[in-house]
């Protein structure tokens, strides 16, 4: 995948980050730490996960499916647009 590469080490260093969150959740439980720390670092985790697979998603959209040909403001881009919106909403 050429986007993927293209941002590669920008994805990487996010999945670095990813990997912090979840050795800090991990260090959480083995401290025996309260469930609502746990939960937070979690929800963080799952976030930053979420975050990711959005950016690739729409990386890929935009890459593999829609037309470069597309002008801004045409109903394919703008149907693109939307579509992407959408995901990021849902993703959240």
């Amino acid at each position: 995948m050429a986007h993927t590469q293209r941002n590669r080490e920008k994805l990487l260093a996010r999945i670095g980050r990813i990997r912090g969150q979840l050795n800090a959740a991990q260090e959480a439980l083995e401290e025996r730490r309260e469930c609502a720390e746990v939960l937070q670092l979690l929800a963080a985790c799952r976030g930053a996960l979420n975050s990711l697979v959005t950016e690739v998603i729409e990386d890929h959209i935009r890459f593999h499916v829609a037309d470069p040909a597309d002008r801004p403001g045409s109903k394919r881009a703008e149907a693109i647009d939307e579509l992407v919106e959408t995901l990021r909403t849902y993703m959240r």
